[in-house]
């Protein structure tokens, strides 16, 4: 019955990472898969969560189904993370929030739910981008089409490119928006360019889905979302997927949020239980137990102050990593732009190298790098990062991968 179906090709991040594993040499380095490591090279459990599990799980409550929406108490602290204290929307109850199953989760139940309010509108995703981000959308029935952000020639952002596309876009277009860590490039708008992208937005009468997969990896959990809290003071419409799937280390527990801040309480209510109808056709309720530890430690001030705390320990040892490996190449190849590594914030770092050398770091040297060139600063260490730097500089120096 099922002969005529092609075979799945596998994720390629995923396909990469298990060739590292079956590498059997002992120096090798996997920079491919969006993890944060500690510089053991460990995935964290962070000691704030697991007390949070634990408090949870001494109660021993029953285990009934959650809300549609998902737990109440998540959702509030879900807000005031991501939209903060002095929010206009939230001040006048205009955001109607969901649990999600994780960033990916809540990227799907906006799509189904925009396709259905606006079922002619396209969506515009930054070029390049994480590519499920087409998948995602696609698979809700939304065409998408490409708009110009990055600059290969500076490894920057191509800001005029950009607001020129945006200026064509027709009205109730969708844009999909990184307010930090842009995946893959790590490159993001300054706080001046958000704000010139925001007054094209309300020109043009663009619908902005933000993603933020990163919240505090790239300035600080407030800094981060200034594009948010910006769209806000501005009075738009916009829906906001977020994940703690990166700043709590909770990859397997699927948390995320769905926010649309729209522009009254009776049209939030509304919105709310459109989200709801979407979440029913597809799961019917969220999981409970990455939640109820999220919950917790988001509304107890102590906590919060620790998470706070982890949260930026990881996102200074990806900017130490950044600056060792800048100043290692500045030493090692002083005549390779490598300035780029320190401009670009977050998890990953663009790097631009050849198809051609990317085979050669994997297939010689152990270090694998996804296709598209993006590096997973976590990846890198005390302990690799040397072993890496002399495996680029040897790239970029032999003649026959120019």
């Amino acid at each position: 019955m099922f002969g005529h179906l092609r075979a799945f090709a596998g994720d390629p991040i995923f396909r990469l990472g298990e060739a590292f594993h079956a590498d059997p040499r002992d120096l090798k380095v996997n920079l491919t898969v969006g993890l944060y490591y500690d510089e053991q090279g460990r995935l964290p459990l962070l000691d704030v969560a697991r007390r949070a599990e634990k408090a949870w799980a001494d109660k021993a409550l029953p285990r009934a189904y959650l809300p549609i929406e998902g737990l109440s108490d998540y959702r509030e602290q879900v807000q005031k993370l991501v939209f903060g204290p002095n929010s206009k929307a939230l001040a006048e109850n205009r955001v109607a929030t969901i649990q999600t199953l994780g960033g990916t989760g809540a990227l799907k139940v906006g799509g189904d739910f925009l396709h259905a309010a606006y079922p002619e509108s396209e969506m515009w995703i930054s070029d390049p981008a994480w590519d499920n981000h087409h998948a995602i959308f696609r698979g809700a029935d939304i065409t998408t089409h490409t708009y110009r952000y990055y600059d290969s020639a500076t490894r920057g952002l191509d800001f005029e490119g950009m607001v020129q596309d945006l200026k064509q876009l027709p009205e109730y277009s969708i844009v999909l928006l990184h307010p930090c860590c842009h995946n893959p490039t790590g490159v993001d708008l300054e706080d001046a360019q958000w704000l010139d992208i925001i007054a094209v937005l309300r020109e043009r009468n663009l619908i902005a889905f933000v993603d933020m997969a990163y919240q505090g990896f790239a300035r600080g959990l407030d800094e981060d979302a200034f594009a948010i809290r910006a769209m806000d003071e501005a009075g738009l419409t916009f829906l906001v997927a977020n994940s703690f799937s990166k700043n709590f280390s909770y990859y397997s527990e699927r948390c995320g949020g769905l926010s649309v801040v729209c522009q009254s309480a009776e049209e939030a209510s509304r919105v709310l239980g459109q989200l709801k109808a979407v979440a029913r056709r597809i799961y019917s309720n969220p999981p409970s137990h990455g939640g109820q530890a999220i919950a917790t430690v988001l509304a107890d001030p102590d906590l919060f102050a620790e998470w706070k705390n982890e949260v930026e320990a990881m996102r200074t040892r990806i900017a130490d990593m950044r600056q060792k490996v800048y100043d290692r190449l500045q030493k090692a190849a002083p005549e390779y732009d490598s300035s780029y590594f320190i401009k670009q914030r977050g998890m990953f770092c663009y790097t631009g190298l050849t198809m051609q050398q990317l085979e050669t770091l994997r297939q010689k040297y152990g270090v694998y790098i996804i296709d598209s060139g993006r590096i997973s600063m976590p990846g890198l260490n005390d302990d690799n990062v040397d072993y890496f730097v002399q495996s680029l500089v040897a790239v970029l120096s032999d003649p026959e991968l120019q």
